[in-house]
């Protein structure tokens, strides 16, 4: 095996303006909800989702860019609930309180609850169907975008099957394909050889999405290119030359924003990096000539994707689903400037597909996220995180002893360890990579001349950890049904709510 309508007229206001000293302005109100609460008029499902994305990275993505009144285009939809993202433990339904991107990724897009880094399976490894392959079989026309790599778990929960989310391609491995057993070596393979194919292989060959778009062409190979052409893809650049045994930098070619503006196909796949897509804000930083500034944006993809997408009179109407990867992947790397970039680009995104669903009238957009990233949190102005002080805070309380805990803490011991705090990370600790300070930014709030990482900014960041929590994301919602999401519920029931929407009738059961 090889492997819209705004009740307002304000105006969205660029980071360069804010970062510059003016101040951003964004209406508080909402988008005008839409009249249509019959499902029935519904033939269209945008489901973007800001990987890592917890409530507080919309809150300080909101204050960053347009102060504390102001709201981001999500926040302006007018149905707004939670979503619970626990996985399960492998071969049970025992909750695993913190889940991975692919098993939230089955979790909504099949309905079934599954174990960290399984995709398209159920806690023992049983194939599930997914939603975008059951609405590409109804005749619906699908769509698949990211800033990751296409065959990374948020896009590959839609149209792959894998044990592992890490048999991604362009070749296989026992390592990371099978999962292993208790006692260290590997499962057997399985009877279904698809749950251990390379994603990159399923996609080329499996057609479940008419239009892919994002990065990762370093894994897929020249036969992959030859399997999507002969289904009727246009594919954009060049997947390699078959000459060679394994693909380089040199034998590939990336997909450029120009390539996308000029596709006209109704099956289309352009990967426009080798790896993941570049963050905004490095890619603003980056001279005229750098490569990455072919690169489209997230809001680009999305508009191109819905507008190939409904311009097929072929389909009874389209599902089509969008990642902001890079929210997550920076908040792993505790970078609190790369991320608000990335809550910023996804953002603007979901403002584009709420733009189309407000003119067509007959499109559901829901805006969620798969998990909370490494616990994201606003601190006080001038204080300082636990990370930072000698000792916790105090548990001791003299005026009613009962308060008190074990074992006990004094308030003295609450202060800054200079050997774990050098100063603001985006300031004047910046050189310190020990460093536990939070970082800072200005908002449209703040007086003209306070810079980022100053201590006079007003918005303090921190991060909890390196990795995923358990924290429920929220969820936004706009057009006909978009009601149904106005609740407290389970990431499972997303995907039998989307359903739904597009078939008017309750799921099959798994």
């Amino acid at each position: 095996m090889r492997r819209s309508l705004w009740q307002t007229s304000a105006v969205l206001v660029a980071v360069g303006a804010l970062v510059g000293g003016t101040a951003a302005t964004a209406s508080s109100e909402t988008y005008e909800s839409s009249n249509h609460r019959d499902q029935d008029k519904i033939r269209n499902v945008i489901y973007l989702l800001g990987d890592g994305m917890g409530r507080t990275h919309v809150t300080a993505g909101r204050e960053r860019y347009y102060g504390a009144a102001g709201k981001l285009a999500m926040e302006r939809l007018p149905y707004t609930g939670a979503v619970s993202t626990y996985a399960v433990e492998k071969g049970s339904q025992q909750p695993a309180l913190v889940t991975d991107s692919a098993s939230s990724a089955t979790a909504w897009s099949s309905g079934v609850k599954t174990y960290n880094a399984a995709l398209g399976v159920d806690s023992n490894e049983k194939r599930v169907a997914t939603l975008m392959e059951q609405a590409h079989a109804a005749g619906f026309a699908t769509g698949n975008v990211s800033t990751a790599e296409i065959t990374d778990a948020t896009p590959a929960g839609q149209f792959s099957h894998a044990l592992l989310r890490g048999c991604q391609g362009p070749v296989y491995s026992d390592a990371a394909c099978l999962p292993k057993n208790a006692d260290g070596s590997f499962e057997a393979k399985p009877a279904d050889s698809t749950l251990i194919t390379p994603i990159a292989e399923q996609i080329a060959r499996n057609g479940t999405a008419d239009v892919i778009l994002g990065g990762g062409l370093a894994r897929f190979e020249p036969d992959d290119q030859k399997a999507l052409q002969a289904q009727g893809y246009q594919v954009l650049g060049s997947f390699g030359d078959p000459a060679l045994p394994a693909q380089t930098a040199a034998s590939q070619k990336v997909a450029t924003k120009a390539d996308l503006d000029a596709a006209k196909g109704k099956k289309v796949v352009g990967l426009f990096n080798r790896g993941n897509l570049t963050v905004e804000q490095a890619k603003a930083a980056l001279p005229a000539g750098a490569p990455q500034k072919l690169e489209p944006t997230l809001a680009e993809l999305t508009r191109k994707s819905i507008s190939l997408l409904n311009g097929r009179r072929d389909s009874k109407g389209f599902v089509l689903q969008v990642e902001g990867a890079q929210i997550d992947k920076r908040s792993h790397a505790n970078d609190a400037d790369q991320t608000l970039g990335e809550v910023k680009a996804f953002d603007d995104a979901v403002a584009a597909a709420v733009d189309f669903a407000q003119k067509d009238g007959h499109t559901l957009v829901i805006v969620t996220a798969d998990h909370e990233c490494a616990g994201f949190n606003i601190i006080e102005k001038g204080s300082f995180t636990n990370a930072e002080a000698a000792a916790p805070p105090a548990n001791s309380d003299a005026g009613n002893t009962a308060n008190n805990s074990s074992p006990a803490r004094s308030a003295g011991a609450n202060v800054k360890d200079p050997a774990r705090s050098s100063g603001i990370v985006n300031g004047a600790g910046a050189k310190d990579p020990k460093n536990f300070a939070p970082a800072t930014f200005r908002t449209p709030d703040d007086p003209a001349g306070v810079v980022d990482g100053s201590a006079q900014a007003s918005l303090w960041l921190t991060y909890l950890s390196g990795n995923h929590t358990g924290a429920d994301v929220p969820i936004f919602a706009y057009g006909p049904g978009g009601q149904a999401f106005a609740a407290s519920q389970d990431n499972t029931e997303l995907y039998t709510k989307m359903y739904r929407a597009l078939f008017r009738k309750a799921p099959h059961q798994h």
